[in-house]
């Protein structure tokens, strides 16, 4: 405990000298229904944070992620808005910069006095800037990140309270799933792993590598590339030299689609199986006819299979005018996050982070969303909504389009 508070200590120092001398731009009310700063009698809103890549090649992700917080905010303005409050929504682009993010998330807290934070896609800045959320005592639901550290660096016993939430398929379930994938319903006994040099690919790949580990399997090679490296080919070849039966991918979409265009060029054909980020629009249309086949773990594909989703796809045309969402899973994530903290704040009747805290491990009410009817969804334990492998769709690209791999739908009770 000493070396902690002693940690806390120095944090806060750091905080005080270092806050950041960026300001923050509340985003138009027009632009997400949030209405007009408070005059006269009306209360003041109330301010949620919203930071992810708006920009720069994880911007799919950012933006399918941020639209579908936008269109979930209106939705609840419309009603009426919370406590008697409209919703407020700050957005802020982080580039996908651990410095950046971190830098967001500190001027949210000092500067913008948010009652919550929402978003962040990149795992890298997840773990950089989520500790300013903790330290705050303000509930982040992170939206799309999925490193499987996320949601455990505040865990008790080691502490009191956890205030990281996330509602998108952490590397753990999600390599589960790949390896079922290729070891499981294929029966290939040699793979090799490619993955980015980013965290996120870093320690996605070390999923991967534990997954197989479960089933008796170590990768025949395992290699990693940069962030903007076009020419995969000398790792590719690496891959084949050693027998490899299908590759398996930990990256974002542009370098993804350079595996496989790659791949093309080698005259080297075996099945491409990787994370979520094998749906990103980038991937689909830089590889074209390349992308045909790959698979994916989703918690979201495009089509309507419930009145929740429906609902959704047709508030996303009407938002956006266009029926093709970049990146479905962080658009019906985005959009869950914000429920999910409504609820919170419902039943606290506070805006108060320790109590949006406390409803959010204990919700009462069922919240309809477009990844699954949230039940309980987190608890004092655990502050994840995915919980198995069996509640994660596989996706497969045909036609340019991420469809279902396998017809029959997986496990998708609230957790």
């Amino acid at each position: 405990m000493k070396p902690f508070l002693a940690l806390l200590g120095r944090a806060f120092v750091t905080l005080l000298l270092l806050a950041p001398q960026l300001s923050a731009q509340a985003v138009p009310a027009e632009a997400v229904g949030a209405g007009a700063r408070p005059s006269g009698g009306e209360r003041a809103p109330i301010r949620v944070g919203v930071s992810g890549p708006f920009s720069g090649p994880s911007a799919p992700m950012g933006l399918s992620m941020r639209e579908g917080i936008r269109i979930a905010a209106e939705e609840l303005n419309a009603g009426g808005g919370l406590l008697g409050r409209r919703i407020e929504l700050v957005e802020r682009d982080d580039e996908a910069s651990n410095e950046l993010g971190a830098q967001i998330v500190r001027d949210f807290i000092h500067r913008e006095r948010v009652t919550a934070g929402l978003g962040i896609v990149n795992t890298g800045v997840a773990l950089a800037s989520q500790r300013h959320y903790q330290m705050a005592r303000i509930p982040v639901i992170t939206s799309v990140a999925t490193g499987s550290l996320i949601t455990k660096q505040f865990q008790p016993p080691d502490f009191t309270e956890n205030y990281v939430f996330r509602v998108s398929a952490s590397d753990t379930l999600q390599a589960a799933v790949i390896v079922e994938e290729a070891v499981g319903r294929r029966g290939l006994t040699r793979l090799a792993i490619l993955h980015d040099a980013t965290n996120y690919g870093v320690l996605g790949s070390q999923d991967l590598i534990a997954a197989l580990g479960t089933r008796g399997r170590t990768a025949v090679v395992v290699e990693r590339f940069q962030l903007r490296e076009t020419d995969m080919r000398p790792q590719l070849e690496r891959a084949r030299a050693a027998g490899a039966q299908a590759v398996l991918t930990y990256g974002i979409g542009p370098e993804l689609a350079h595996i496989a265009n790659s791949m093309a060029r080698l005259g080297w054909q075996v099945p491409i199986i990787g994370s979520w980020t094998l749906a990103m629009s980038s991937f689909i249309e830089l590889a074209g006819r390349n992308a045909e086949g790959a698979r994916m773990p989703q918690t979201f594909i495009a089509e309507a299979r419930s009145p929740a989703q429906a609902a959704f796809l047709a508030a996303w045309e009407r938002a956006t005018g266009s029926v093709r969402i970049p990146v479905p899973p962080a658009a019906a994530q985005g959009y869950d996050s914000m429920q999910l903290l409504a609820a919170a704040i419902r039943q606290a009747g506070s805006l108060d982070g320790p109590r949006i805290r406390e409803a959010l491990e204990n919700l009462d009410a069922e919240v309809d969303g477009v990844i699954m009817r949230y039940r309980r969804p987190f608890s004092r334990d655990n502050h994840e909504t995915l919980r198995s492998a069996r509640q994660i769709h596989l996706g497969e690209i045909r036609d340019g389009a991420v469809v279902f791999a396998h017809e029959a739908a997986p496990e998708r009770p609230g957790p």
